[in-house]
């Protein structure tokens, strides 16, 4: 099955209006076994018992948690201690983060003491840190390799960028990605169903396969916050239709 070519699955924020139960509900509707929480569904100040709850309900749900993000880090070593805390105890291999420049030596000090990857998440257009990929692929190239980028698609597309360039020039600090459409290459471009819009979603796909990649792959849908389960069953169908003739 072209689904299994590649590991896909749900960024939590596209299930941002529902409980974690009904999350976890949700994405296996999808036909998909992984998942990475945004801290709607598990704040980074829970508990160890709250962490230790959650995670093993999305692993009783037959679920992978893959990790947490996007999560914002000002340069502050106890909070990003925390949020590497919090990753431990959920056993979670990625954060996907947006550290401020000046907090990078903290999480690169903090990669090698909890063997745990931090991806940095372009945001696109109005992203003063880093518009694209490569802004972060930049700034993290020399350090610990387990730091590295989780490339948004949707905003690389939004801001002018090639996403199969851009997917090319991070590849080897390419830890985890967010798969998405966006209706036009420009700032107001939103975010469809995959298909829809403008992304060559074909040569992103192949241009993973070709690479080998083996992270994660997660569909971000940030339309329909009240009512995402159809946009999402679309994207995912047409990313196996696609999967299954490449």
């Amino acid at each position: 099955m072209g689904n299994k070519r590649l590991k896909l699955g749900v960024a939590s924020y596209s299930l941002r209006k529902f409980p974690l139960a009904e999350a976890i509900q949700m994405t296996k509707r999808c036909g998909v076994e992984y998942i990475a929480l945004k801290d709607f569904h598990l704040p980074l100040t829970a508990t160890k018992e709250e962490i230790q709850t959650a995670a093993k309900m999305i692993a009783d749900a037959g679920l992978h948690l893959v990790g947490c993000g996007v999560v914002y880090m000002p340069k502050d070593e106890a909070f990003i201690r925390n949020v590497f805390e919090y990753a431990k105890t959920a056993n979670m291999p990625v954060i996907i983060a947006s550290p401020d420049h000046d907090a990078l030596p903290i999480c690169n000090q903090m990669v090698k003491e909890y063997d745990i990857k931090i991806a940095i998440h372009n945001h696109g257009p109005g992203d003063s840190k880093y518009p694209l990929a490569t802004d972060a692929y930049r700034l993290v190239k020399d350090l610990d390799p387990r730091m590295g980028v989780c490339p948004d698609i949707g905003h690389i597309k939004r801001i002018g960028g090639d996403p199969v360039a851009e997917i090319k020039a991070v590849f080897d600090r390419m830890h985890d990605m967010h798969i998405k459409d966006v209706s036009a290459a420009e700032p107001a471009g939103y975010t469809c169903e995959i298909g829809r819009g403008v992304i060559d979603i074909p040569e992103v796909l192949r241009t993973l396969l070709k690479l080998g990649y083996k992270g994660h792959v997660a569909l971000e849908y940030e339309k329909d916050a009240e009512d995402p389960l159809p946009g999402m069953a679309e994207s995912f169908g047409y990313l196996r239709g696609v999967l299954d003739v490449i």
